[in-house]
């Protein structure tokens, strides 16, 4: 369920970079802006990134490991 939300929210984000850049977005540049199909996956891409920010600190590895320690954000100083 976890790798399926992050390669959809991912898929999210690429939209956004083309909208940003471009203007349009993945579904307008195939012609299918009007689409039910369109407005389905985008529920679907934003369930997605629900899922992942109500689960994140169950499957993240450095959540899991503490990121309160030393202000690092639970990463290694350098």
């Amino acid at each position: 369920m976890h790798a399926t939300a992050f390669i959809l929210t991912m898929i999210g984000g690429i939209n956004w970079l083309l909208v940003g850049l471009l203007g349009k977005d993945i579904f307008t540049m195939l012609g299918w802006e009007t689409s039910w199909i369109a407005k389905l996956v985008y529920i679907v891409i934003g369930l997605s990134a629900a899922y992942l920010i109500f689960s994140h600190k169950n499957d993240c590895k450095m959540c899991d490991k503490g990121m309160s320690g030393g202000g690092t954000g639970g990463m290694k100083p350098m």
